[in-house]
Order: C-alpha cells, then structure tokens, then sequence
C-alpha cells in the first residue's frame, strides 16, 4: 500500500472514533437521569413512590430554611407595656418581640421592609391593610400550632411555611367563573374543558377548591348506594374529586399510593397512615379560609382580590410547594414557640367552621380512623 494512502486511513479511522466518542458523550449527557423509586409496601402491590431527581433538585432550593435569629430573653418588661398598640403578642418581652418582628420581615417582605405593614411615622398606626391583615395572619399561625397538631405535628409552622420571602405566598386561589361569559349556550360547563394549572391543565373542572376547602362537599368518586336509592354522587362530582386529587398530587409532590392503598383506593383499611394526616389536612384548609382569610375581604383593596372579588385563601400548595412535608419537614416552631400559643385576642377570635365534635374528631384521631366524611 502507498505510504501516503495507509496514512490517510489511519488518520480517517482515528477520527471516525473520536467522534464516535465525540457523539457517545453527547448522547449521554442528552439522557434524563433515570427515575428514583420508594417502596413502602409489600412487592407487586404497587406502593411505591417515583420521583424525577431533576425536579425534585430544582425544588431544593426553594426548601432551604433561612437560619434563626438569635434567641432573646423573656425577662424584661413586656412588649404591651413599651409599645403601643400591640394587640398580639403583647405578653413576649421587648425582646422577644423585637426578634419576632425583625423575623416577620425577613420571612414575608425582606425588600419592602418594616414599612409594608407599619407607617414609618408611627409604628402604632393601624392605617394600613398590610397590618391588620398581619396581626390576622399571626392568630392564625398560633391556631395552626395549637389546635391542628394532627396535622402539622410538632414540625409547626411560621410565615416563612408559606411566604417564603414574598409578600403574597406563590401558592393561593381564588374562585374561578365557572361559567364564563359566552359559555351559555352549551350548558352548565362547570369548569370543565377549560385546561387551568390548578388541575395540570386537564379538562377536570377548573375550581376544585370550592366544593373542598370552603364548602363540605363528599370527596369520593361514587356513591355509598347502588342507583336509584338516592345516589346523588355524579360523574360531574367524581371529576371534582379527581381535581382535588391531582392537586394534592401535585402539591406534594408525591402519587396516588402516597396516600391511598393500591389494591382499592376508597377503603382505608391498610391504607397508609399519610392519609389520615391528608384529611386533617383538608379539614384544617376549609377551617383557615373561612374562619380567618374570608373574614378578611373588606380588609384588602380591590387589587389584592381574584375576578370574582373574593381573597386569596390557602390549599396544599400553599405550604407544601411541591414537598411532600413543607420545607422538606424542617422544625419550624422550635425556634419560635410564642407562634404555638394563644393569646388573649386569639383566644376569642371568631369560631371556625368545624362543629365541637369535629374538632375532637381531628384531636383525637388516629391513622386507623375512618372520617364519616369528605375522604380524600
């Protein structure tokens, strides 16, 4: 063979194999990480949890808990006998109470500062919405700890659970028309076949809050008779569960066998105890958006308010963020224990929505509990 020629192939076949490598190398970082499975229950059952690495690393950073201001001393003079105008958390020292104010800042408006809530002139000074609407927020964070323990446990939670730095949480809802306007002509739509976030842009009803967390409506799929003895559980009903469903799903971050038993989803016979706390859990949202966020409505101006004129009210998300326990399950009260505790105003805020014996239920239940009604 001609020298020059035997060159020449030598050289075209080490070029074909760098790029062969060259390619090999692209492909592979082309590749999506493979999926991360869970399993909490017995194999072939199908409870198991799958989760993408990519999303669930790019949720990390919005689940990193800010550090804790430095503890302050109880001694001292109360914070209601140095300032004016504290009708909570009049009972923490000056100190305490400094540290929870310079906290509040940084967990809902680190960029608008003291002045979001306070007139700069005068701190007293209840002229803005912003503060009476915290002052609110505070009583409500205390109800939380004290009173939903079934729910949040002793992991509790403070401003940051949900603001995260922002003055509005990312995570609320409002009412959404069901019937828009031009929509008449075919009928009660309900929400339906309008792709919206709250149900992963899916054809199930936009709205699956309503019905849920402010009203009691049965959270099933079908109904507890056979037709036609009064089965009022309709196909129409069933998506609005399925709604609610995928955006607890979401919210969580996690399936269906999360929470439910795979062999059949609608008994809770060994089921996991998740779905015991998933309960407490719609039962606390419905008791915070009517006892405290709807009250609000003449508080907030006409911007703060969704199109039908109603506030921003709370669901999973609005905690959770796409974590199956808010901020990954960080111990929130431990550094802030006046946020576990009554005061005397939040002692006599307006009763929730739950009757007496439903607030025993939710203190008293166990995970082999079976609630009469609204089962996720």
């Amino acid at each position: 063979m001609i020298p020059q020629v035997k060159f020449i192939r030598v050289g075209l076949r080490h070029s074909l194999q760098l790029l062969g490598l060259s390619s090999l190398l692209l492909l592979s970082a082309c590749e999506r990480p493979f999926m991360d499975s869970v399993q909490h229950g017995y194999r072939g059952t199908g409870m198991v949890q799958v989760y993408n690495p990519r999303i669930v690393e790019a949720k990390q950073d919005n689940n990193v808990v800010p550090a804790a201001q430095p503890a302050a001393s109880p001694d001292g003079p109360k914070a209601s006998q140095v300032f004016q105008n504290v009708k909570v958390l009049g009972d923490l020292s000056v100190g305490e109470f400094t540290r929870l104010m310079v906290s509040m800042t940084a967990w809902v408006a680190p960029q608008q500062g003291c002045s979001y809530c306070h007139a700069g002139d005068n701190m007293a000074d209840d002229s803005k919405y912003t503060k009476i609407v915290a002052r609110r927020m505070v009583e409500m964070t205390q109800h939380i700890n004290a009173d939903w323990k079934p729910h949040v446990a002793n992991t509790g939670v403070t401003c940051y659970t949900c603001h995260r730095g922002e003055p509005v949480p990312k995570e609320v809802w409002f009412k959404a028309n069901a019937q828009p306007q031009g929509s008449n002509f075919i009928g009660d739509k309900a929400g339906q076949n309008s792709p919206a976030d709250s149900v992963n842009l899916s054809s199930l009803p936009n709205d699956p809050y309503t019905p849920f967390l402010l009203g009691k409506a049965d959270i099933r799929v079908n109904g507890p008779t056979a037709l036609p003895s009064g089965n009022r559980h309709s196909t129409k009903q069933a998506e609005f569960t399925y709604g609610l469903m995928t955006h607890m799903s979401t919210s969580l971050g996690v399936n269906c066998t999360y929470c439910h038993n795979s062999r059949s989803f609608q008994t809770w016979e060994g089921g996991p105890p998740q779905r015991t706390t998933a309960w407490h859990g719609i039962q606390m949202a419905r008791d915070l958006n009517l006892a405290y966020l709807e009250p609000l409505t003449a508080s907030f101006p006409a911007n703060r308010k969704g199109e039908l004129g109603d506030v921003a009210k709370v669901n999973c998300a609005t905690c959770h963020q796409g974590a199956y326990k808010p901020l990954n399950g960080a111990a929130m009260l431990k550094d802030h224990p006046e946020l576990g505790k009554y005061t005397a105003t939040a002692a006599a805020a307006p009763a929730a929505s739950l009757s007496t014996t439903d607030v025993a239920v939710a203190a008293a239940a166990a995970p082999a509990a079976k609630p009469a009604k609204a089962k996720p």
